[in-house]
């Protein structure tokens, strides 16, 4: 099973992921999204299968800089845009598999999905 894998290389969650997937023997291929980008079309697909609300982190330094007016009435189609505009919006990582998406780091939930 190959798994895709997006986040950002210095992003301590996916450098956590990263390690599981070695350990664990799982071959994956890795999307920056810092030299890639992400794409509208995928997020959109990703969206209806875990929620935008699950995709968009608003905790993180990107977030937290908009402006009121970005942050303001935020629904799919404007969190898909920001999304795309600011990748490191994304909550990290994104493992897509051959049964769906993992968004985010937990171990039971990979294990459950992965092994």
């Amino acid at each position: 099973m190959t798994i895709h894998l997006y986040g950002i290389p210095n992003c301590d969650t996916v450098k956590k992921a990263r390690k599981w997937l070695d350990a664990n023997g799982i071959d994956y291929v890795f999307h920056d999204y810092k030299k890639e980008g992400a794409d509208p079309a995928r997020l959109e697909s990703w969206a209806d299968e875990a929620g935008w609300e699950v995709l968009l982190n608003k905790r993180g330094t990107t977030f937290r800089k908009l402006s009121d007016g970005e942050k303001a009435d935020i629904d799919e189609p404007k969190a898909i845009a920001l999304m795309t505009e600011h990748p490191s919006m994304i909550k990290r990582p994104v493992a897509e598999y051959a049964g769906g998406i993992l968004v985010g780091f937990n171990d039971e939930a990979w294990k459950g999905a992965l092994s």
